[in-house]
């Protein structure tokens, strides 16, 4: 076999068949070996301990954990960071558990004369809520070059030139890293820098409202950075280093090494679920110093793509658009598995690991995967262990097609594939712009009354129930409101939380109105069978829709469409990209439109802020995309904000969702399920929003794996024999060829030969 394969190639070298040459020797050598391996991954993957999975667009924009607002760069900033806070992996409704805080606490009152005020003190007298916070310690930061110092103590990488830098794109490219511990001024410094004009801060103008001082704060060092970047071009990369260090903020303190205290302004119950984010997260002065040195911003060298945190792992590669590995941080302290969980967490395995040291995997490797079709082979095929961290879609998906097909019915129950699903913290709705003269508040009286009747009769006619039914890979469950089951205050799947304007109970069923009550109320506002009653002119109306028309949104647009067409309504489709429609509800030039919401934080005062006047998009660039305002719904918000979880707070919200079942500013849409999929060898897998740092509890079986992947994947043959066989054929053919040439040449010389003779 081997005399012939040298006696193929030599002969397609002497053809100069190179591309060819060089295939079928690879694909050979391969079936010498054993066969072809369709493994994506390096030999002995399998083995390691080692996740595999995938993310589908470009690479995160901002892993600095003050500008980091994406779910596709949560799985990277919640494994990295750690806030003060975070949630119970399994216990529902979420629960706040210490992090790098040794506990939660609940703050102390101060009243206006700085006098303490006991727990149960009205809002109104509240001037400060004090939250003092003991910092654990020996917890050490990631190594990291920021890090490293000489013999003398003095930082090794600090006064680097861009000549030193050179061509490093790779903290890991610097000779020597080094670490130190978590204090309390870490945190202080990461709360400062919300004020920074050097990069995005989503939520500055939050916290800003809050912190004490910190308005005061961002007007100051906007000053004084202007000072530093004096002189220099408003383009240039290399900025001089923003020491936040030397200037105070009241808002935020370290009393000592471990004691972190901050003030808020007034009383701000929601002010504990910021501190289980990432913008909470600590972030090292030293760190920021090392990156603002000439040279790194060309390189690629920010917090954006190399972070350094003290969570269970560390950014290993980044290769962008391609490739990103976390490695386990060495300097990890560990921390114990849940002991406690829901019912099914325990039917279905996920206590079994109960007081272990996390975290149990090694590597995470994420790889780019731009098409569906082969990231989903590469799931079934067992290549990857998750299909993907931030998107919880999968099981519902993968259930959907067990349902439709008998042999992926099969294919699944066989391979155990894990797929759990259950509705979580997000909605995703249609809205109606209060702005719009059809469809928006009404400048009078009467049109208000003839608008709301408009927006009811299409929020009847918006069938939910049936888009959830075609389209079962968005779905979720229908809402009556927008309050989503597991926060205080919902009423979501309660005979008490039915919306009446949409739906009625009948024989103890919750069931859509019928249309004829949508058409009643058209009528009612003056376009019977949709048309305008004075004119005789059709209604027309616009769908603002934030992406392109593509085949794939073609359905749903269709569908859109279909359901104004029932009240004899036309629906004109204004498909654009994301950032022309953000632009146009900005600018308050859309009409009718959809959106979703994934929660901050569980508490209802995140969902009930949506429809707050003052935080109108398109007047004040708030998160109200509808622009809706009700001077009764916003006092009533005012109030909930001060609000502790108890029988006031549910009168105050149940009065909230009322107006807004009646206003009916929003078709509300439904609450989308959170689902994952989870290959069996994968365990403790929980799909959640709101539990962003999972991968610490996740734990891989890789005997099985390479188990299944063996038996999944094994090597074909048969096309490499019908190879071999083309190749002899192929080299019987060519050295028939070179014989005829030989003949030939020998021909031609022999009749040169002969002419030459009778010269």
């Amino acid at each position: 076999m081997h005399i012939l394969l040298d006696r193929i190639l030599a002969l397609m070298a002497r053809l100069k068949w190179a591309r060819l040459r060089l295939a079928c020797s690879c694909l050979l050598m391969m079936g010498m070996v054993g066969g072809c391996d369709n493994s994506p991954h390096p030999d002995g993957a399998a083995d390691s301990n080692t996740l595999y999975t995938a993310f589908n667009e470009r690479s995160p924009r901002y892993l600095d954990p003050t500008s980091s607002y994406s779910s596709n760069e949560t799985p990277y900033t919640y494994q990295i960071y750690e806030p003060l806070y975070a949630y119970h992996y399994l216990k529902r409704p979420y629960t706040l558990i210490p992090r790098a805080a040794q506990a939660v606490v609940q703050p102390h009152y101060v009243g206006k004369q700085g006098q303490p005020l006991p727990d149960d003190a009205p809002a109104d007298q509240i001037a400060e809520s004090v939250y003092e916070l003991k910092i654990k310690p020996g917890i050490l930061f990631a190594p990291h070059p920021a890090f490293a110092k000489d013999a003398h103590g003095h930082y090794l990488y600090h006064h680097l030139t861009r000549e030193q830098v050179g061509s490093k794109r790779s903290p890991w490219q610097f000779e020597q890293q080094g670490t130190r511990e978590l204090v309390a001024e870490d945190y202080v410094y990461a709360i400062k820098r919300h004020a920074t004009t050097r990069t995005a801060a989503p939520v500055f103008g939050v916290f800003a409202e809050y912190v004490v001082g910190l308005a005061d704060y961002g007007k100051l060092i906007q000053s004084e950075d202007k000072k530093l970047r004096a002189g220099l071009p408003p383009s240039v990369r290399d900025k001089p280093f923003l020491d936040f260090r030397q200037w105070p903020l009241a808002g935020a303190q370290a009393v000592d090494k471990y004691t972190l205290r901050i003030r808020i302004m007034g009383k701000y119950p929601q002010w504990k679920y910021w501190m289980a984010m990432t913008f909470l997260a600590p972030i090292p002065w030293e760190v920021e110093a090392f990156y603002a040195q000439p040279g790194m911003a060309d390189n690629g060298l920010s917090l954006n793509t190399w972070p350094v945190g003290t969570g269970p792992y560390m950014m290993w590669d980044y290769v962008q658009d391609r490739r990103h590995v976390l490695k386990r941080n060495p300097n990890f302290r560990g921390e114990p598995y849940p002991c406690e969980g829901t019912q099914q967490d325990k039917a279905e395995g996920r206590l079994a690991d109960c007081g272990k040291r996390m975290p149990f995997i090694d590597t995470i490797v994420f790889n780019i995967e731009k098409e569906a079709v082969p990231q989903d082979t590469k799931f079934r095929q067992g290549y990857l262990d998750i299909p993907e961290f931030d998107q919880m879609s999968y099981g519902t998906a993968y259930k959907i097609q067990m349902e439709d097909s008998e042999d992926f019915n099969k294919e699944f129950t066989d391979k155990g594939i894990v797929l759990a699903r259950n509705v979580d913290l997000s909605s995703r709705y249609m809205g109606f712009n209060w702005l719009d003269p059809v469809l928006g508040k009404g400048d009078t009286p009467a049109q208000q009354v003839r608008n709301r009747k408009l927006r009811q009769a299409l929020s009847i006619a918006i069938d939910w129930d049936e888009y959830n039914r075609i389209f079962p890979k968005a779905a979720g469950e229908v809402a009556q409101g927008p309050l989503p089951g597991g926060v205080f205050g919902s009423r979501h799947g309660a005979l008490q939380g039915v919306n009446p304007v949409t739906h009625k109970v009948v024989n103890g069923l919750i069931v859509r109105r019928p249309l004829e009550d949508a058409k009643k109320l058209l009528a009612e506002a003056g376009y019977p069978d949709g048309r305008d009653a004075k004119t005789g002119k059709p209604l027309v109306l616009n769908y603002d829709f934030g992406s392109p028309a593509t085949p794939e949104a073609k359905a749903t647009l269709d569908w859109t469409a279909k359901q104004f067409t029932k009240l004899g309504i036309q629906l004109e489709v204004r498909a654009t990209d994301y950032n022309q429609f953000q632009d146009k509800v900005r600018r308050g030039k859309h009409q009718i439109f959809s959106w979703g919401w994934l929660a901050d934080y569980p508490d209802a005062e995140n969902f009930l802020f949506l429809l707050y006047g003052p935080n109108a998009k398109s007047l004040h660039d708030g998160e109200n995309a509808a622009n809706y305002q009700n001077d009764e719904y916003d006092r009533l918000y005012a109030k909930l904000r001060f609000m502790d979880d108890g029988p006031a707070k549910q009168a105050v919200i149940d009065q909230m969702v009322r107006i807004l079942q009646e206003d009916a500013p929003w078709s509300w849409g439904y609450f989308p399920y959170s689902s994952g999929a989870y290959h069996r060898w994968v365990h403790n897998g929980k799909p959640s929003i709101m539990v962003r740092d999972q991968a610490q509890y996740y734990r891989l079986d890789t005997a099985e794996r390479a188990r299944d992947l063996r038996a999944w994947n094994k090597p074909v043959y048969w096309p490499l024999a019908l190879l071999v066989l083309g190749l002899i054929g192929m080299g019987w053919w060519a050295m028939s060829m070179i014989k005829r040439r030989e003949l030939q040449t020998a021909l031609s010389s022999g009749s040169a030969g002969s002419l030459s003779g009778g010269r």
